[in-house]
């Protein structure tokens, strides 16, 4: 497999805060971990949370966050595969024992909503499953890390009246500038990836204008959601510096000033350094 050439580094260290480190694209085989992470630190990108969000791959990440320094983990069912499974009580107490496992496993997610790819029979176990993993979040002070496909005003609605933990991401942030002011006003961090670089997301670049930049966290969803000019292939932590250097032109800001903010803002929305 030959993967995209290595972007020119960042002034400064940002952190990727939502990858999957242990999932391929297609046939592909995952990237060997030590590699992952010396190439991604070769641009600037010196740390990674990395989501489990089934329970195979929740137990890889505790591992994972526990043997590198570069690592911590979030740990979930993802709103996808709770349907699919045939005790959601059995497999949410294996996610909060994971949650509690260790110290570095700093992140409840990515829990949330998919009305994509799971229709009306599969909503109601999504809806419970995402308002189990929101009270984990509160009661264990984990970050809350939201999925939201095609459900913005429903992952509000459940926000809204469970009371959202005191820190919460939405992940690859898909909505306009309106929906990114409702999800600020309720004191979220919005997290943007590659797709902020497609030609067909104006509305994306329009929220990640008006969000504070405070507020502002980069990722990768890797390996998926690669951005231009290479999408379509196999996305890496270390092509985060073609993200970063979009959302510097979108908003106008210096990239060094911004990859300062983006570090510093990923470890309170995380719980701090690592």
């Amino acid at each position: 497999m030959t993967r995209p050439p290595r972007p020119e580094p960042l002034p400064h260290p940002v952190v990727d805060n939502h990858c999957h480190l242990d999932t391929a694209r297609g046939d592909e085989e995952p990237w060997a971990v030590e590699e992952a992470l010396a190439e991604a630190a070769a641009v600037g990108v010196t740390r990674i949370v990395q989501i489990g969000c089934e329970l195979p791959g929740a137990r890889w990440a505790v591992e994972a966050a526990a043997t590198y320094d570069a690592l911590v983990a979030g740990v979930a069912l993802h709103p996808n595969e709770a349907p699919r499974l045939p005790d959601l009580d059995a497999a949410m107490a294996e996610i909060e024992e994971l949650a509690g496992a260790h110290a570095k496993v700093r992140a409840v997610g990515e829990t949330g909503l998919d009305f994509f790819r799971t229709g009306e029979e599969g909503r109601a176990v999504q809806v419970e499953s995402f308002r189990r993993h929101i009270d984990l979040a509160k009661r264990l002070d984990k970050t809350l890390v939201i999925h939201d496909r095609d459900a913005h005003d429903a992952v509000l609605d459940v926000l809204d009246e469970e009371g959202a933990p005191e820190r919460w991401v939405m992940h690859c942030f898909s909505g306009d500038a309106g929906f990114a002011r409702r999800c600020l006003d309720r004191g979220a961090y919005l997290s943007f990836a590659g797709t902020v670089t497609f030609k067909n997301a104006q509305p994306l670049r329009d929220a990640l204008a008006i969000t504070p930049l405070d507020r502002v966290l980069v990722e990768t969803d890797a390996p998926y959601l690669t951005p231009t000019p290479h999408r379509g292939r196999t996305n890496a932590s270390y092509l985060v510096p073609l993200t970063m250097r979009a959302m510097a032109e979108v908003r106008g800001d210096d990239l060094a000033d911004l990859c300062v903010a983006v570090d510093a803002t990923t470890d309170r929305a995380f719980g701090g350094a690592w």
